[in-house]
């Protein structure tokens, strides 16, 4: 077996291939979700589904007809499902297509990535060499440890993802430092805190530095999609400061696993607050030559008691700043492509607009992989081919028309619980809003998976503008649950 160094030596060549056009190759798809254990523990029971969301890359498949795709998950999606990605595809290039997607289950339900499932099936790897063949392969994953590492070498194939050795670029800490040395705005912050003390003498010197702050957010160093944070008010309802003691108690009433993980880093920042305030975040891609490509901007929708944890996105972000977003990450980007970082990645802000209607933007963190953002996108990149002009901060599409959409993974409800994926496919193309291909809008679904889980499914809605995106989001939801109310019977099975 080649060392993990060699093997990305080969990046390039074999990532160059793949494009409309180019050159017979394999790519496998391994969205595994290497995160620390208490992450993987909440999401146990849906990480199959989680999994699933990147089905959306198989899109690709009609438009880059030298691909043959390896998807690689915990559970094996249903046909239902997979002949209705297909269906998304030109009437003519279906068929070919569906014989390039090639699925490999790992058959494990464990709260565990999919990676580390697979290094304990060397039947498995065995099997996946002998698909590979020889030809030209490289790994899309969804981020990468020693575990996507071990992969990679067993199947001698270099990975489009940043090396486990330079994760820590990404942590929340490391973050702010490359804001600053880009100067990129933050908000005013500690880094480096590992203790209750410590959480409690950072916000002591950022009341010295801000002493109208309303709160704190406190964030663990190696977290991601909000799981991580935990917000700290300073100020009563009548608007008055706290004493110190009450402060630290809010922090010793943290659950235990937060606080134990306290003592791996973290940072403290002030919570930054507006009456009109937004968290956009740009997604980026550093190619395997180094070159930083702005990919999108988003608008985040965030949820949970904090108000910290992801739950959709739109896109693109709001035209008022968009285009100041982009340069502000592409200058973190230059920063991160001379350090070796290579495939997606996006940053997140926070948008306040100010008594003078000026908008302020404040980056927060640098995620080295693939998120919520990610499986949307490839479903517009895929179903409507153009590009993102961050400039103009629009999608630009060959006839010069533009596209927006409104996305989630977390279109959820307990009487949804059960509903088959194909009655749901069903409902929203009677409703006339599944994605066609002729006007290039619709919605496409995914996470099909999870409605036998909790009563969940993910949307992408594509519109010419956000309102239509929204009314389709909105639509499709009315017609989801018009199932479950004509299926009392289902709906029972909920309680």
């Amino acid at each position: 077996m080649r060392d993990f160094s060699d093997l990305q030596g080969e990046l390039g060549p074999v990532w160059s291939m793949n494009h409309h056009g180019g050159s017979p190759h394999v790519l496998v798809a391994l969205p595994s979700f290497s995160l620390s254990e208490s992450m993987l523990s909440h999401y146990a029971t849906r990480i199959p589904a989680l999994e699933h969301r990147y089905l959306l890359a198989s899109l690709m498949l009609p438009r880059i007809e030298q691909c043959e795709m390896i998807f690689i998950c915990s559970e094996l999606p249903s046909d239902e499902v997979l002949d209705y990605y297909v269906s998304l595809a030109p009437e003519g290039r279906r068929a070919d297509a569906r014989s390039r997607l090639r699925i490999v289950t790992v058959d494990d339900p464990s709260a565990r990535s999919v990676a580390e499932k697979l290094l304990d099936r060397p039947d498995l790897i065995r099997r996946l060499r002998a698909m590979i063949g020889g030809r030209p392969a490289f790994i899309e994953p969804w981020n990468v440890t020693q575990h996507e590492v071990g992969i990679a070498v067993r199947l001698d194939a270099p990975i489009n993802g940043t090396a486990p050795e330079l994760w820590p670029l990404g942590f929340k800490g490391a973050g702010r430092r490359l804001f600053q040395a880009a100067r990129v705005p933050t908000p005013v912050g500690r880094e480096d805190v590992r203790s209750v003390d410590e959480v409690c003498a950072a916000i002591a010197a950022i009341q010295l530095e801000r002493p109208a702050a309303q709160g704190v957010v406190v964030k663990h160093d190696d977290s991601g999609a909000g799981d991580g944070n935990q917000v700290v008010q300073l100020r009563d309802l009548a608007g008055r400061r706290l004493p110190d003691a009450a402060i630290r108690s809010q922090l010793e009433a943290m659950p235990a696993w937060y606080l134990a993980d306290l003592a791996h880093g973290s940072v403290v920042e002030e919570l930054v607050t507006g009456a009109h305030a937004t968290s956009p975040s740009v997604q980026l891609d550093i190619s395997p030559d180094g070159e930083v490509i702005v990919l999108a901007t988003h608008e985040q929708v965030l949820g949970g008691s904090s108000h910290q944890i992801y739950r959709g996105c739109h896109f693109p972000a709001d035209a008022a700043y968009a285009a100041t977003l982009a340069t502000y990450a592409e200058a973190v980007g230059r920063l991160l492509a001379p350090r070796g970082v290579v495939g997606r990645l996006s940053v997140d802000f926070f948008a306040v607009r100010d008594a003078a209607d000026q908008w302020n933007l404040y980056a927060l963190e640098i995620n080295l992989r693939k998120g919520g953002t990610t499986h949307p996108y490839a479903a517009l990149r895929n179903l409507v081919p153009g590009r993102y002009d961050p400039r103009a901060g629009t999608w630009c599409t060959a006839d010069g028309s533009s596209r927006c959409y409104v996305a989630t993974d977390n279109l959820v409800d307990p009487a949804w619980l059960g509903l088959p994926p194909a009655d749901v496919i069903r409902a929203v193309a009677e409703a006339g809003l599944q994605f066609d291909r002729h006007r290039k809008t619709g919605v496409v679904l995914h996470m099909l998976s999870c409605l036998a889980v909790d009563g969940r499914v993910g949307l992408t809605a594509i519109g010419l503008t956000h309102d239509d995106a929204q009314a389709m989001y909105d639509e499709t939801e009315r017609a989801i649950s018009g199932l479950s109310v004509s299926s009392p019977d289902r709906r029972s099975l909920s309680v």
